[in-house]
């Protein structure tokens, strides 16, 4: 199935309906919407040799033309690509190369850098905010959409690599349709008259979500802001009403404080699906105390996209269950088209309580890693998604995560991987040892912090490490603060305890 013939099939039978939204004003109608999709789709075959099977990535902020072109992308046949906004452009042209893209979607706030680097590429740089896109608008629509089966590959999401190089997830149609199963179970079923707002990135959870909106003919709001801003979201949610939304914990936490702040009640905000970072009990107990009963909680990977596990609205919002504390502290329980399991390092199960690492098995679990069989290979294991990170399972389901294992640190939503950071770091002849961990932040949830160990008789200079960040990984991704060790602590077998690291950093 291709994710195209929906956009088509609610187009033909809502035609009228408004679908594109910057703020409050009405940029389409599902008529609209679908004609440039099919003319977007046209021009990439006939002006740029796109092919079915082809990847396409896209490099944009939020707008509305971010849903034109992906579902114009399908509408091809071809594999969208979507790349988060704030990565470095370096590491946007990996990206580029190891997917084999043919062409590249961009803004002229995010492609003035790739430009640069693509010159003398075979990647085609396409700016919506150029003539050269306006002129796609023109093409004859491409009547119906490609065909595609269950286990073609429609969306390639790339991870943060915890080897320096992040890793191809490939999704298919068939992945999408089993996370749209567990949405529907889960959180809920759109109707024409409900909203979805794109405040986090439409490149990652939030732009996943827009296939339910998209079946139901309801509304796309991209915030005139492009991102996220608390006072805006509050402002215009009365106006729009019925709005579902994705939300970082810190997004989540900072809606909240502006709310207290306005002495607003959260009037136009029907569902906040939050994920993508450790959500503090008391934060979410204050949220649902100031807006309501709007929570819901998922568990995901882009290896199984927001599709593990479910804290529902219900759930969230239970303060009678005798047990509700530690159901509130837990990520809930596995969604309808998923199996979730608790293991050993010998993939056995572990006993009620008891801490291991979390799998999961079921059609939403990705077809593999874009050209890397060995990692595919170590990552599913006869069917199971090794997640890489630590959880229990209590008599009733309820996953509660624990430790990481991965030592991944998830800053504002967004996942840093630590030793992408120390290799970079590695590179200044200054620095000997190098331990990259997360501290906790009020506001972000972890701040990055790099613990260095120079060289014999040097010393550091932490502007030139900040100036090696930013010339070689996105900003968000670089130190927000630097400590000096001179030896950093290790075990027996040489490696270093970013534990203790995480620890000391408490105390200073």
């Amino acid at each position: 199935m291709n994710p195209a013939e929906w956009l088509a099939q609610t187009a033909r039978i809502k035609p009228e309906a408004p679908a594109l939204l910057h703020g409050t004003r009405q940029i389409a109608s599902y008529a609209e919407f679908a004609r440039r999709s099919a003319a977007i789709a046209a021009s990439l075959q006939r002006d740029y040799g796109i092919r079915k099977g082809d990847r396409v990535a896209i490099l944009m902020k939020n707008r509305t033309e971010y849903l034109e072109v992906i579902y114009g992308i399908w509408w091809a046949g071809a594999a969208a690509i979507p790349i988060n906004a704030k990565l470095h452009a370096k590491e946007t042209i990996w990206i580029l190369e190891n997917a084999e893209a043919s062409a590249v979607f961009v803004c002229d706030a995010t492609g003035k850098d790739l430009l640069r680097e693509l010159e003398g590429s075979k990647t085609r740089v396409i700016s919506v905010d150029q003539d050269e896109f306006l002129k796609m608008y023109d093409a004859l629509p491409q009547e119906t959409p490609a065909s595609m089966l269950s286990q073609d590959m429609v969306w390639l999401f790339y991870t943060s690599g915890t080897t320096g190089r992040p890793k191809g997830v490939m999704m298919t149609s068939q992945n999408i349709q089993s996370m749209m199963m567990g949405y529907y179970a889960g959180i809920g079923t759109p109707t024409h008259e409900d909203a979805t707002l794109y405040a986090a990135p439409m490149s990652h959870g939030a732009g996943i979500y827009s296939f339910m909106h998209v079946i139901a003919g309801g509304r796309h709001v991209c915030p005139a802001s492009g991102g996220f801003d608390p006072a805006e979201i509050l402002e215009i949610a009365p106006k729009i009403r019925n709005i579902s939304m994705f939300a970082a914990p810190t997004m989540v936490h900072r809606l909240v404080e502006e709310a207290k702040a306005r002495g607003a009640t959260g009037e136009g905000l029907e569902t906040i699906i939050y994920a993508g970072g450790p959500m503090y009990f008391a934060d979410i107990v204050e949220a649902v105390n100031v807006l309501g009963p709007r929570f819901a909680q998922i568990y995901g990977q882009g290896e199984c996209p927001m599709a593990i596990t479910v804290l529902s609205r219900d759930l969230v919002c239970d303060r009678k269950h005798p047990r509700w504390k530690e159901r509130l502290k837990s990520v809930g329980v596995a969604q309808v088209p998923s199996r979730v399991r608790v293991v050993g390092e010998d993939m056995q199960d572990l006993a009620t309580g008891e801490i291991g690492e979390i799998v999961v098995s079921g059609d939403a679990v990705m077809l593999g890693y874009w050209n890397n069989e060995e990692a595919t290979a170590s990552t599913i294991i006869d069917g199971w998604l090794k997640t890489g990170d630590m959880g229990a399972l209590d008599e009733d389901g309820f996953l509660t995560m624990h430790d990481r294992s991965k030592d991944m640190i998830i800053s504002g939503g967004s996942n840093i991987y630590p030793r992408e950071v120390e290799e970079i770091l590695l590179t200044h002849p200054d620095v000997s040892e190098v331990a990259v961990v997360g501290r906790y932040h009020e506001d972000w949830g972890e701040e990055v912090v790099a613990i260095v160990s120079p060289e014999q008789g040097k010393t550091v200079d932490f502007a030139e490490l900040d100036l090696l960040c930013i010339e070689n990984i996105a900003r968000f991704k670089r130190p927000k603060d630097y400590v000096v060790m001179e030896h950093l602590p290790k075990n027996n077998y040489g490696k270093i305890l970013k534990r203790d690291l995480r620890e000391m950093l408490k105390t200073i």
